[in-house]
C-alpha cells in the first residue's frame, strides 16, 4: 500500500501512551480503510475516463463500494470495517 509522504491520518496515531495499544487495531483498521478508499475513488476517475462509457458499471459498482466504506465508517461498525477494507482492497 501506497501511503503519502504527509500523512493527513497522522491525527489517528495514538501510539504515544501505554493505554493506547488496545485501540491501535482499531485505529490502523480506520487508518487502512481511509487509504483504501482515497486508493479506490482513484480507480473510480479511471473508470470514468474509459471512452464510449465502457468503465460506467466498474464506476458505479466502485462507488457503491466506496459509499457503503464510508458508512461503516461513520457508523463505527469494525466488522463492516473490515469486511469493506478486504473487498476494497481486491479492486483494481
Amino acid at each position: 500500500m501506497i501511503h503519502p509522504p504527509n500523512d493527513p491520518f497522522d491525527f489517528l496515531d495514538n501510539s504515544a501512551g501505554s493505554g493506547a495499544v488496545p485501540k491501535r487495531s482499531h485505529t490502523d483498521l480506520i487508518q487502512d480503510l481511509l487509504y483504501e478508499i482515497i486508493r479506490v475513488k482513484e480507480l473510480i476517475k479511471y473508470y470514468d475516463a474509459i471512452p464510449n462509457g465502457a468503465g460506467q458499471l466498474g464506476s458505479s459498482i466502485l462507488s457503491e463500494l466506496v459509499t457503503e466504506a464510508y458508512r461503516s465508517l461513520v457508523d463505527y461498525d469494525p466488522i463492516l470495517m473490515r469486511k469493506y477494507y478486504d473487498l476494497l482492497q481486491n479492486c483494481d
